[in-house]
């Protein structure tokens, strides 16, 4: 995968310095030099898995997130995203193949990155986490290294159009590599959110650019001053959006 992860990833750099993005990292040495890991960050923008893998600088390890499979259906993205070896996931049908791929990629002693989310956060706060990530870091006893990104959602992100300024910081914190120890795996998947979100916040009073007044806020939090959705508009806005995409591949496996 060596050659053309490097191919994808120069595309990516690319599109991003065409746009200007200032794209930082901190606690980029807790990434493991050797051996398998889980990277579980949280989820506000449709680019944020290119630039978690992309902030560290170079060298830099490869890692494969799991995407959902109509992406690698678009022209160029899908080329881009099998490139960088990226994995797809029929959510709405068998998710099941995606998790073996990902398992035998951890026993090879590869990183995989994952957003206990499942979706972007339409609030731009963390959402409840689903148990995939743990369940995949325990079935090999890799270690899980949680990770933040703030900033990337002023780019390209659910419901709105891709207008993207110039000269955004995007930023992007990673924590020490750790086992949760909750007794299930809701407890152990908490841990995970936890850090996460602890880490988002340091990321959040770190950032440097503020927004201008509404409807300019739009991509801060409502309970940091911004404009956007609530955590409870976010999550009636997906579960509308869920019922239809479930709707729709289910009529396509039975077509």
């Amino acid at each position: 995968m060596g050659a053309l992860y490097t191919v994808g990833s120069r595309l990516f750099e690319a599109g991003f310095k065409a746009m200007g993005v200032d794209l930082r990292s901190v606690g980029h040495e807790h990434l493991p030099a050797s051996g398998p890991g889980v990277l579980a960050t949280n989820h506000i923008g449709y680019l944020d898995f290119a630039f978690v893998m992309l902030a560290p600088p170079r060298p830099r390890r490869e890692i494969r997130f799991l995407a959902r499979r109509d992406f690698f259906e678009i022209p160029v993205v899908g080329s881009a995203l099998r490139g960088l070896g990226q994995i797809p996931v029929d959510v709405y049908g068998d998710p099941r193949q995606a998790a073996a791929e990902a398992r035998e990629a951890l026993e090879r002693g590869e990183l995989i990155g994952m957003h206990p989310e499942g979706t972007i956060s339409p609030s731009f706060v963390p959402r409840r986490g689903k148990s995939g990530a743990v369940r995949l870091a325990d079935s090999v006893e890799a270690p899980i290294i949680p990770a933040a990104i703030w900033g990337s959602q002023r780019l390209l992100t659910k419901g709105r159009q891709p207008r993207p300024p110039r000269g955004v910081t995007v930023m992007v914190r990673y924590g020490e590599p750790f086992r949760p120890s909750g007794r299930t795996g809701m407890a152990r998947t908490k841990e995970v959110m936890d850090r996460i979100s602890s880490l988002l916040k340091e990321v959040q009073r770190a950032y440097p650019q503020r927004p201008g007044p509404p409807p300019d806020d739009w991509w801060m939090p409502a309970h940091l001053g911004g404009s956007a959705m609530t955590p409870e508009e976010g999550e009636r806005l997906l579960a509308e959006q869920d019922a239809q995409r479930r709707a729709r591949r289910q009529s396509e496996l039975a077509g």
